[in-house]
């Protein structure tokens, strides 16, 4: 086995010459007006996007399908070898195939573009050579224009893959950006795992099973370390009397810092003690927007707030349970 002398000297060569690839494509991009009207046509398109290739070509092919399809463009994958030996039947007329190759002439391609053809069915070609085969026969050309391949016997799909990834990428941002696609959509179809609880789980939604501690201004000191022990949550809020307005938080540490700004404890009460103005939350806020808070202020809690009226409270135990942190 021979050991390169230097490992990550190769290992950035083929970076760079990746990056170079990119760009590129990036320039390519202003020598025809096909990938905007390519965007288009996907944007008017009754039917779903179809992407096929063949060997590494179909591996880049299934992951823009899933790229496009959790950002809002309705996509299948479709193997070039299965599409030509019955698959083809998944494809109607109203949608759209995205073909990668980067020669555009091999056998398989030959054989399924004048099937597709016939089908009346809407052909872009992502090819390196624009000249090819399939450039000729598609009805856009998205131009991945690459010399040659990072493998140093420029055989192994390397440069060539990931410029047809990149432009599959930029195809899908571009349809997302138009389709002013949100993080509401996003979180729609990313309902599992950290990433989605990000995206669509609320304050409300940890908030409403946590024990709700509060006391009046005029609360003793007995009743104030009761509500805290008792609920377990580190903290009470303290509320006017009269209209239940949020007028501040009583923590643990208030606690242990009253010890030793008052002489005598008989006396005190919540309003003595109490912070004013706590960071609060609103309950249709994102979780992820109460971790964030926390982390800025170096707390464990947020007083939450259900249209300005006190709701509870969130705790940094609850979002370690939701894997959030």
């Amino acid at each position: 086995m021979k050991q390169h002398n230097d490992t990550n000297s190769l290992a950035k060569k083929v970076l760079l010459e990746e990056a170079d690839a990119i760009r590129g494509v990036a320039a390519a991009l202003d020598q025809r007006p096909d990938f905007a009207n390519c965007v288009a046509a996907i944007l008017a398109l009754q039917g779903r996007v179809v992407v096929t290739g063949i060997g590494k070509s179909a591996h880049i092919a299934s992951k823009i399908v899933a790229t496009l399809n959790s950002t809002g463009t309705p996509a299948l994958f479709m193997h070039a070898a299965d599409a030509i030996h019955g698959d083809l039947g998944m494809i109607l007329p109203e949608d759209f195939v995205i073909c990668i190759s980067k020669s555009g002439d091999t056998p398989e391609i030959k054989v399924l573009v004048p099937l597709l053809k016939r089908k009346g069915t809407a052909l872009a070609a992502l090819v390196s050579n624009a000249d090819s085969y399939l450039g000729k026969q598609a009805d856009y050309v998205l131009h991945a224009p690459v010399e040659r391949e990072a493998c140093p016997h420029n055989l192994a799909p390397t440069t060539s893959t990931t410029a047809a990834l990149a432009l599959g990428d930029a195809l899908a941002v571009c349809l997302l950006e138009s389709r002013d696609f949100t993080s509401q959509d996003f979180a729609r179809l990313h309902p599992g795992g950290t990433l989605g609880k990000k995206l669509y789980l609320k304050v409300g939604d940890l908030s409403r099973n946590n024990e709700k501690p509060r006391v009046s201004l005029d609360a003793p000191l007995k009743e104030i370390i009761l509500e805290i022990s008792g609920k377990r949550l580190g903290a009470t809020a303290v509320l006017d009397p009269g209209t239940d307005a949020l007028c501040g938080i009583i923590t643990d540490g208030d606690l242990r810092r009253m010890l030793t700004n008052f002489a005598h404890l008989d006396d005190v009460r919540a309003q003595d003690i109490m912070t004013q103005a706590p960071v609060t939350v609103e309950t249709d806020d994102f979780a992820a927007e109460a971790l964030t808070r926390m982390q800025l202020r170096n707390i464990t809690q947020l007083v939450v707030l259900e249209h300005g009226r006190f709701s509870g409270f969130i705790h940094l135990h609850d979002l370690l349970r939701e894997g959030l942190v």
